[in-house]
């Protein structure tokens, strides 16, 4: 294939990615669908990557009209047919309340001390998917104003963003808490001439008339004196709990967590020192405070999280009361119960500080983190199908690592190429001899839906191959590709008797992957076992080698797989 004819194949191909995507193509997607229709262009792959680039960023810039148009006028394809295929696999959210299209805003907003995980991937997709719904943008700001309980940690921040761009979730605006501290301080003074707050310097004795529903001293001092207080709390004149700002709610609400909650406290950021702003700051924002005065500087109109918010909802409405805000639209989700997923991030870091060496990083295929579940080789889009079809109901659902397996497995099936690995580990492989007249070519498809795109297997007379334990404890077998053999397991042969699929079928013969010795590559498999990762050692066909890190493929009757490095060949087992 010329390069101009393979510029013209991956501008069709990026046209109906665009197209079947909602306008806007993907390098990856894009990538898999050359491949899938063109396997011998996977040699091509370095020379592939740059003309893919640049199409998807010529195809992204056209309208959805033009895209359509031009792929019909110029490759004839049937636009609709793409646009068909593509609907049944649509989830559909429910509308939001109060929302006017162009207008809604939505967020997502970390604390960056660790990467997030699939529960944190929820409200990104919902506040991503609903801003796309409504046309309306979204905004990635990281909560990151407790630099000693919740410490961020520097690398996250990227991380996140990397996290998120994998799972397809674009932003449009982005902030940092911690780089916004003067709009709190500024705003906090404001309050504090409203009399909406207060400085409190009664330590223990203020939480204990507080806890009683009686006001504590400070509570009613006039505003001269509490932004005089407030000033001397920014210059270090108080230490670490010797005061607090609070917002004043009503002292005797049934819940004591809602009165005159905490607003503002001090910090010692030499002993704690903040990843991106030193000790520059002690007095630092509590989360309902900066919360609230970032979504409505921000212009969120609607907040999707979890119940277990309801409180902090009532908290932040004071904050909006005071200054008289309008409040955004507050969605509150049930609880997503996750079974079977390592996510805890104070266990995570536990267990890595106990057993060194023996996690691969936070990437590790046992954790729940999305870089985890990335290197395990569960797919973006199978996340997303698996939160959008819990939604935003307000009753709490129930996620498995099955529900997701079964979610990925059959977004796998279509583009995995197959191929033949026989494991080696506790003798569940066996090195058998063909008895056969000269030699035979398997040629093997790839993928069953890709007939025409094969690999073909050459093995001779007395040739050995290697095939798993117990299909030698059969009397027959049909080898994937090659024929029927009777099975002499005594003599370690395999004599061959014909190629007929009717005999097999009819005789019931197990169709049985196997691998030649002569052209075979060794391969480990880990396998994800709760905190273990099981060793599976053995040998793979030889084409095998015609894929990098990162390729997912499926062995045959054993599991998908992902390829994690190429020297050594180390694959991880996805699922089977």
């Amino acid at each position: 294939m010329s390069l101009d004819e393979l510029r013209s194949l991956v501008y069709r191909v990026t046209l109906r990615n665009a197209v079947q995507h909602g306008g806007k193509a993907m390098v990856n997607s894009v990538m898999s669908a050359l491949i899938a229709e063109h396997p011998e262009l996977r040699q091509r792959a370095r020379e592939l990557a740059p003309i893919v680039k640049e199409m998807v960023d010529k195809v992204n810039s056209m309208s959805a009209e033009e895209q359509r148009d031009t792929l019909a006028r110029e490759f004839g394809e049937a636009v609709e047919e793409g646009q068909k295929k593509q609907k049944p696999e649509q989830k559909v959210l429910p509308p939001l309340p109060n929302a006017q299209e162009g207008k809604v805003v939505t967020r997502f907003a970390p604390n960056p001390d660790f990467v997030i995980h699939i529960g944190n991937a929820r409200p990104a997709i919902l506040s991503y998917e609903y801003a796309r719904m409504y046309r309306g943008k979204m905004v990635l700001r990281f909560e990151d104003t407790d630099p000693r309980t919740k410490t961020p940690m520097k690398e996250a921040y990227d991380m996140i963003k990397e996290d998120l761009r994998w799972l397809g979730v674009k932003w449009d605006e982005e902030y940092i808490q911690s780089l916004r501290m003067e709009i709190f301080y500024s705003t906090m003074k404001e309050a504090l001439s409203k009399g909406c707050a207060y400085v409190d310097l009664g330590g223990e004795q203020s939480k204990k008339l507080i806890s009683e529903g009686m006001p504590p001293e400070y509570r009613d001092k006039p505003p001269e004196w509490q932004l005089e207080e407030f000033d001397k709390m920014l210059s270090g004149h108080y230490k670490e709990g010797e005061a607090v700002v609070r917002f004043k709610t009503n002292v005797n609400d049934p819940n004591p967590s809602l009165r005159d909650w905490v607003a503002f406290r001090i910090i010692d950021t030499d002993a704690h020192p903040h990843p991106l702003t030193g000790d520059k700051y002690i007095v630092w924002p509590t989360y309902n405070f900066a919360v609230s005065v970032d979504d409505h500087l921000m212009g969120i109109t609607h907040v999707l999280r979890g119940k277990e918010h309801q409180l902090n909802t009532l908290k932040q409405g004071y904050v909006y009361r005071c200054f008289k805000w309008p409040e955004p639209t507050y969605i509150h989700f049930g609880r997503l119960k996750l079974e079977g997923f390592i996510m805890s991030k104070s266990y995570i870091k536990k267990i890595m500080s106990d057993r060194p060496g023996e996690f691969m990083g936070l990437d590790d295929p046992r954790f729940g983190t999305i870089a985890g579940l990335r290197r395990r080789g569960i797919l973006p889009e199978s996340i997303r199908d698996v939160i959008l079809d819990v939604g935003v109901r307000p009753g709490d659902a129930k996620l498995s690592w099955a529900n997701l397996a079964a979610v990925n497995r059959k977004r796998l099936d279509p583009i995995a190429d197959r191929l033949m690995f026989v494991e080696l580990t506790g003798g569940r492989g066996i090195r058998m001899k063909l008895s056969q007249p000269g030699c035979h070519v398997a040629k093997i498809p790839l993928h069953p839906n890709r007939p025409q795109a094969v690999r073909e297997i050459k093995v001779c007379d007395g040739d050995y191959i290697y095939i798993p334990s117990d299909d030698a404890k059969v009397p027959m077998v049909r080898l994937v590709g090659l024929g029927n053999y009777a099975v002499n397991a005594n003599d370690g042969l395999l004599v061959f008797k014909n190629d007929s699929v009717e005999e097999a079928r009819r005789g019931g013969y197990p169709i049985i992957q196997w691998v030649p010795e002569a052209s075979s590559v060794r391969l480990t498999v880990l396998e994800p076992d709760g905190l273990n990762l099981i060793k599976h050692d053995g040998l793979a066909e030889g084409y095998i080698s015609n894929y990098g890190k990162g390729s997912r493929l499926q062995f045959i009757r054993y599991g998908f797989v992902i390829i994690d490095s190429v020297n050594p060949l180390v694959a991880i087992l996805t699922h089977t």
